[in-house]
């Protein structure tokens, strides 16, 4: 079942409209204060995409969009991002930019993308998107071919050899813009006027860009929208909705979703830069997502974490039971049985959007079966990513759907699926000239082809130029064999592809391979090449004779090389296949075709993202060891967590410092990482109570007695209301205790304490073997502790990216953070090193990091004594320091631990002048 986001490549795209006729959406009636859109508007035919952004068309103080920035989640208003776009609008015009003329967007989605995307469109600027993880070469050539006037970029991309003037999508952002307010007028825009141009290298070198114009987007928003407009009553349940958008802006499908969809329904587009599927769960409960849009990878994964999480707490066969059990159920009865999964999702989630690639059937049933709308469709670029669509609850088994209104279908004589309509494409880009892409009747050529049933539903049989012609003249459609061994619980993934023999090929399975999950949820070894060829034969037993594969290959990587909307690369794929099994006789056995051997001079997944990363700077000259700096390797391990989709330790990670560990370390099975869990139930408001009660009763009267301390430098804190970053130098267990009592009170009753994570977790959960009334104790602490100072984990060797996380996410709820950098009290009075964890964590804050010194502490902790006189004990504030992103880990740990140890010679000197 396809879906396609390039030239000819397939993509399967979705009418949202059908999740909001069955949860439905959308009631503006019901909120006077919204301007509501009546249903005569929505059914005239509109002349621009212009007027779905009128500054009175949405609640300007509702979020539009919000996206991840480092740890936290930034976000745009309705009127913010439509300031933002009109100042973009306004620099566009001071710099020359007409209509007609080109424009670079290259970058990762973010709200400042959407804004320069608009900004575009006001100014009649026709946009040329780019896959933020494109090579820089392929995005100088488009720039070069397209005739690009400027480029808005991100954060370290560059085009090479180009003079092309820059802008960097930071400096668009919300009301921080460096752009100038004002009024702008945009020109007259009408539906045969160009958008964007659409680039993809496809199968060959050479840049191909697809034409549309506002009459191919309105063509498909407008049958839309006119359908939304029956529900609009019934949104207010739901509102408002919120899609989460794991699908690249430069692709017209997450287009439509992330900006155009979002802006009909008045909800909110979600963007986040990782396909890690634990951190896509945790967001989609955290920012009560209604609706996922992603890749049909993603959807596999979110399944497969499901079932690890559920292996781990010795649940995987009771889920498998209660699943079995779930056959043929009311939807409602289903909801009830797997409402556990629905808590952990969160109640408002309700359905995914898969695209980018073919869904399989027992992804989509998995999903169906726990009580979500699952929906996908069929469509290209050149057919602006929608040409059928499936009804979630109504889909017939392999169908994609019927056709949009408005858009013609038909099949030719050998079943390609050709299509006409306002929505196709007006041409190619072509040296500054258009291409047609239509025939002389006006019908578009798939290259893809299909049956039609009876009901008028589609049913897509596969690409034409992938069809596997054999020996004996027969032709076989890879999908129905990758279908087949998408069956077996060992196949992560697989391609079929075509092997060649005698000017025709035989079918050739290639597999990824999953680690099968114990009921502990331990990894057991991943399966060899012979258990490879067994799992061929038993998809064979289910294949006609003709269809039988009998070659086939164990991908010698993690994971295949993949376009950006995760759909692998066949021609690469096809090239090692063949020069690793090519010169072999067709007649050998199964098992003597199988490979674990990597295809020679490839560039593997691992040297790509060591690129990307470091910037081709990661090996020393002898191209032995990785030479990277402490924020790269983070940055390496993470990129490879979501690729790979493993949780890796940070201390095996250090030690890994050649490719070749890198990789050993995840061939190796992963032991399941230690859980540390955060506790959100202490920001609730009765906790805050509690704390602010326990903080005046209790903790203050103490340190009255133990030791009053002398605060200096509240005053450098006067015009800061936080959220800020604190760091402080560690000493004793009652630090936080010293540094609340320093913070003014607008800080201090809002402040989250990093604590040692293994210790904290140690006291949440003892260990099996501990005395019943000491497990009583250490859990009556960790209570205690939580409660009475807000603590979370901060892990000292593994797992501290989820802490960083949750630091982000304090900060987006308005709580400012305490970090001790040191991570080990001192044992000499003296600070020990930063670690360089702190400064990635003051720049993907983003907030004023507030240095704190405690002193005198060490002294009493020498002594033994558990008493001082008041002023004994002194607390210095230094000023607030703000740090720029591009700003290395290191030099920021470095400073921060100046400006620590500063203080106490601002103290020695202030005591020699008494």
């Amino acid at each position: 079942m396809p879906i396609r986001n390039g030239p000819k490549s397939n993509a399967i795209n979705t009418n949202p409209i059908l999740i909001v006729a069955e949860f439905a959406f959308r009631a503006r009636a019901y909120f006077p204060t919204r301007t509501r859109m009546s249903d005569t508007d929505a059914a005239m035919p509109r002349l621009s995409l212009l007027e779905y952004f009128q500054p009175n068309s949405r609640p300007q103080n509702e979020i539009a969009v919000k996206w991840r920035r480092g740890y936290r989640m930034a976000r745009l208003s309705y009127g913010e991002l439509l300031r933002s776009a009109t100042r973009f609008a306004r620099e566009l015009e001071a710099r020359g930019i007409q209509k007609g003329d080109r424009v670079l967007l290259w970058g990762e989605n973010s709200g400042e993308w959407v804004a320069a995307f608009l900004g575009c469109l006001f100014r009649g600027a026709v946009s040329v998107p780019m896959d933020a993880i494109a090579d820089s070469n392929f995005a100088g050539r488009v720039a070069g071919q397209a005739g690009v006037r400027l480029a808005i970029l991100g954060r370290g991309l560059l085009l090479p050899g180009t003079h092309i003037p820059t802008i960097l999508f930071d400096e668009l952002g919300g009301d921080s813009s460096v752009f100038a307010d004002g009024t702008f007028s945009p020109p007259h825009l009408g539906r045969s006027d160009p958008v964007e141009i659409v680039f993809t290298s496809g199968t060959t070198s050479e840049p191909r860009g697809v034409v549309l114009t506002h009459g191919n987007l309105l063509a498909n928003l407008e049958p839309l929208e006119k359908e939304i407009a029956n529900y609009r009553r019934y949104e207010r349940f739901v509102h408002p909705l919120r899609f989460l958008d794991l699908l690249p802006l430069s692709h017209v499908f997450g287009q439509l979703l992330g900006i155009f969809l979002s802006q009909i329904l008045g909800g909110t587009s979600v963007f986040l830069d990782t396909l890690n599927p634990a951190d896509v769960i945790q967001t989609i409960r955290r920012e009560r997502v209604s609706v996922l849009v992603t890749v049909p990878r993603l959807v596999e994964s979110l399944r497969d974490q499901m079932e690890r999480d559920l292996a781990a707490r010795g649940r995987l066969d009771s889920f498998h039971r209660e699943f079995d059990a779930a056959e043929g159920q009311h939807f409602l009865a289903r909801w009830w049985r797997f409402r556990a999964i629905h808590r952990r999702f969160g109640w408002k989630f309700l359905a995914i959007i898969s695209g980018g690639a073919a869904l399989p059937s027992a992804a989509e049933q998995f999903w169906k079966r726990l009580g979500y709308a699952v929906i996908q469709g069929y469509g290209l670029t050149e057919t602006t990513s929608l040409v059928s669509v499936n009804h979630p609850f109504r889909t017939g088994q392999g169908s994609i759907g019927k056709s949009l209104p408005g858009l013609e279908l038909k099949l030719s004589d050998g079943g390609e699926i050709l299509v006409r309509g306002e929505n196709v494409a007006s041409g190619y880009w072509k040296d500054s000239a258009v291409t047609p892409v239509l025939d002389a009747d006006g019908w578009f050529h798939t290259g893809d082809l299909g049956a039609q049933g009876a009901d008028g539903k589609l049913y897509f049989k596969g690409r034409q130029k992938n069809i596997i012609v054999t020996p004996a003249g027969l032709n076989i459609y890879p999908g129905d064999l990758e279908a087949e061994l998408r069956k077996e619980p060992e196949v992560r993934d697989c391609v079929v592809v075509g092997l060649a023999r005698d000017g025709n090929a035989e079918p050739c399975a290639v597999l990824l391979l999953r680690e099968p999950l114990s009921p502990a949820g331990s990894a057991s070894p991943i399966a060899s090449p012979s258990e490879a060829e067994a799992i061929v034969q038993r998809a064979n037993s289910r294949l006609a004779p003709f269809q039988q594969m009998r070659r086939c290959m164990v991908w010698p990587d993690g994971d295949f090389p993949r376009t950006p909307t995760q759909k692998p690369v066949l021609r690469r794929i096809e090239e090692a296949v063949q020069a690793e099994l090519g010169g072999r006789s067709s007649s050998s056995s199964l098992s003597s075709a199988a490979s674990t051997s990597p295809s020679s001079g490839s560039s593997g997944p691992i040297e790509e993202l060591l690129a990307r990363v470091a910037h081709g700077s990661a090996k020393n000259e002898s191209g032995g060891k990785l030479q990277l700096s402490s924020i790269e390797r983070v940055e390496l391990m993470s990129a490879l967590e979501d690729r790979y989709q493993v949780d890796l330790s940070e201390t095996a990670f250090t030690q890994a410092d050649t490719v070749a560990s890198i990789e050993k370390l995840l061939a190796e099975p992963q032991a399941p990482a230690r859980a540390y869990h955060y506790p959100r139930w202490a920001q609730s408001w009765p906790m805050r109570w509690i704390r602010a009660a326990a903080f005046y009763l209790l903790v203050r009267p103490a340190m009255l007695l133990l030791g009053w301390p002398r605060v200096r430098g509240r005053a450098n804190l006067r015009a800061v209301g936080g959220p800020v970053l604190v760091v402080a130098n560690h000493i004793a267990f009652i630090d936080p205790g010293f540094v609340l009592q320093a913070l003014p009170a607008r800080l201090r009753h809002r402040l989250a304490v990093a604590m040692d994570g293994e210790l904290l977790e140690t006291m949440r959960k003892p260990p099996e073997g501990t005395q019943f009334f000491t497990r009583l104790l250490l859990q009556a602490q960790y209570l205690l502790v939580v409660t009475l100072f807000n603590v979370f984990p901060l892990p000292q060797r593994a797992g501290f990216r989820k802490s960083f996380a949750f630091a982000g996410e304090l900060i987006d709820r308005g709580w400012s953070v305490l970090v001790f950098p040191e991570g080990v009290r001192t044992r000499t009075g003296k600070m020990s090193p930063f670690r360089a964890g702190i400064g990635l964590l003051a720049t993907r804050l983003g907030v004023p990091v507030v240095p704190v010194r405690i002193d005198g502490l060490f002294e009493r902790k020498v002594e033994d004594s558990k008493w001082a006189r008041p002023g004994e004990i002194k607390v210095a504030i230094g000023a607030p320091v703000n740090f720029s992103e591009a700003t290395p880990a290191e030099e920021i740990a470095r400073d921060l631990q100046k400006r620590v140890a500063a203080l106490e010679k601002e103290r020695l000197e202030l005591e020699n002048l008494r």
